[in-house]
């Protein structure tokens, strides 16, 4: 290879290294190049670029790119699958987990993890997790559990209160029911008593009437009294 083409691919590498957030190195000694392009597929639909490399110039773009942790990955003939930003880390980890399951020849070196290097145990216990898709959403609904219940708590005395509320509204509407009833039978109490007042109002009249009656007996008497003595 050239000079000019070796400076090609480590600027290439470079970029590559700088872009992923994650990179996972394999051993595929042994493979044969429709093993490798079958496992290449699978990575793209992961959203990870997968590329066969040469230590050398692969540890001259990791200087480069900053990437140390990556040194220690390049002993023997290595590949390296690239996953960035929007690939799928954990798709990509079942793809080599598989591949090398299947091929009985692909070997897990290890990989680096936003920064942090990862075995190739730690490697394949991620190809082990649910689908990124259906773990986010067991991590949402972990969190969203105690958010719910403390939001059912926080909610129960207000649906306390509530109730009250409308059970004494409750009240004093059949109060105000009764209410009404009460009033409908005083006002006949209340029409009759007028007719009370003119027997009252009756009661000096008879009297005054008994009093002349008895003023004009005594006259009477008096006046047959001084006839006879006449």
């Amino acid at each position: 290879m050239k000079k000019e083409d070796k400076e090609q691919v480590v600027t290439a590498l470079t970029e590559r290294l700088k872009a992923a957030e994650t990179v996972l190195v394999a051993d595929y000694r042994g493979l044969t190049m429709p093993q490798i392009d079958a496992l290449r597929t699978r990575l793209i639909e992961s959203g990870a670029r997968f590329s066969v490399v040469k230590n050398t110039l692969t540890r001259r773009a990791a200087e480069a790119a900053g990437a140390e942790a990556l040194l220690a990955l390049l002993e023997g003939p290595s590949a390296i699958a690239f996953i960035e930003s929007g690939g799928d880390m954990l798709a990509a980890a079942k793809a080599l987990a598989d591949s090398a399951r299947e091929t009985k020849v692909l070997v897990i070196r290890g990989g680096v993890i936003q920064g942090r290097t990862a075995s190739a145990a730690e490697v394949e216990s991620l190809a082990t997790l649910p689908p990124l898709d259906v773990l986010r959403g067991q991590v949402l609904g972990a969190i969203i559990a105690p958010l719910s219940s403390l939001i059912g708590l926080v909610n129960a005395p207000l649906q306390n209160l509530y109730g009250l509320i409308d059970a004494r509204i409750e009240q004093l509407q059949a109060q105000g029911d009764t209410s009404a009833t009460d009033a409908s039978a005083v006002e006949p109490e209340a029409a009759a008593e007028p007719d009370a007042a003119p027997a009252a109002s009756e009661e000096p009249q008879a009297a005054a009437t008994e009093d002349t009656q008895s003023d004009a007996t005594a006259s009477d008497s008096e006046n047959t009294e001084e006839e006879k003595e006449n």
